[in-house]
């Protein structure tokens, strides 16, 4: 089945919809290239409203009308999340946005980011990342074209009522986590790793079968979460955060090669790695509202030291020799690789 679809009848002005396309800006004409974007999210979610509308819109803007996005969310296409970088590559969609830690060791190069420790800022993150992708990355997505690398705002402890501030207090815990390497972390650390899909943690937090769980205030609107924990745990500025989990935003090669030439100038406007720190700026801008949510509740806040996590970062060095390894057994130089992220994510910070 081909992505790309060329329609010189179909009209701007009847290709919105509740599923996909924003509102239609300037003249109506033909929409001479029909681009199908899939993604997990509800339409609500920040990243929905905030971002693929409006970038959709740019790119149905400046390319004079020629190319209209369809946004397909909450996997409306079909499939599971899992699936959608597959997608792209069988040309299922022309254009895909997947988390990475949701194929454990298919994509181990841009898995990389999601170690733990291995955030500052989303932004600054977001563009260590692609310049990550950059040198090591090239093929990890071959037959895909590639159009923007981020991670989203550092994890942070969410809590039902048990504040974090070392490692002693994390002794027993049941915590959620948001992916393997992270629960290896925690183990280490101390605590209980439970492997809940991010849907049923709110079930999990309500009948108390966990103590709390790590994500980004980010999500703090879509799950409640100000309303299911009274104590969140962060990080001290400035330093290392918990995790942030990495996304590639990914076209189906054949769909960009079919456009003229033109038309792939437009995608290249809207792709690379200023869409990166874009993306990534847009993540850390999302943590307000959720902080807000929890203040307005009356909540706790609890800051980890600087030199805490530095200590947890060096506990949990085997996690990182363990990917180390993942990367060898993948035919890189997993060092190498480990010690550049972490010089690109350190000089973007700077």
């Amino acid at each position: 089945m081909s992505g790309l679809l060329f329609n010189r009848r179909q009209m701007l002005g009847i290709m919105g919809g509740a599923l996909a396309a924003p509102a239609i800006i300037g003249k109506a004409r033909a929409a001479e290239v029909t681009l199908r974007l899939h993604h997990m999210l509800p339409p609500v979610a920040p990243m929905h409203k905030a971002f693929f509308e409006p970038w959709t819109k740019a790119i149905r803007e400046q390319s004079d009308g020629r190319i209209d996005i369809q946004i397909f969310p909450a996997m409306q296409l079909g499939g599971k999340p899992p699936q959608l970088a597959e997608q792209v590559a069988n040309n299922v969609v022309d254009i895909a946005w997947t988390l990475t830690v949701y194929t454990p060791g298919r994509y181990p190069i841009s898995e990389t980011p999601s170690l733990p420790f291995m955030v500052t800022t989303a932004e600054a993150t977001s563009v260590a990342m692609h310049k990550f992708m950059d040198e090591f990355g090239q093929d990890e997505y071959r037959g895909m074209k590639p159009l923007a690398f981020h991670v989203h705002a550092g994890g942070k402890f969410h809590m039902r009522d048990k504040p974090i501030q070392n490692q002693a207090d994390l002794k027993g815990l049941q915590i959620r986590a948001p992916n393997q390497s992270v629960g290896k972390a925690l183990s280490i650390l101390g605590a209980e790793p439970v492997f809940f899909p991010v849907t049923e943690m709110a079930v999990g937090l309500a009948n108390g079968v966990i103590d709390g769980t790590c994500l980004p205030y980010e999500v703090v609107p879509a799950f409640k979460l100000h309303e299911l924990t009274s104590v969140h745990c962060a990080p001290a500025e400035g330093g290392r955060g918990l995790y942030a989990n990495s996304f590639a935003l990914l076209m189906a090669g054949s769909s960009y090669d079919r456009l003229p030439d033109d038309l792939k100038a437009v995608i290249d406007a809207n792709s690379g790695i200023d869409l990166s720190r874009q993306i990534g700026k847009q993540f850390d801008s999302f943590e307000s509202v959720g902080y807000k949510m929890c203040a307005d509740r009356g909540n706790k806040f609890v800051e980890i030291p600087k030199d805490e996590i530095e200590r947890w970062q060096a506990a949990t060095q085997p996690v990182i020799d363990d990917w180390i390894e993942t990367l060898n057994d993948a035919g890189h130089d997993g060092k190498v690789m480990i010690d550049r992220l972490n010089q690109l994510i350190d000089a973007e910070t700077a």
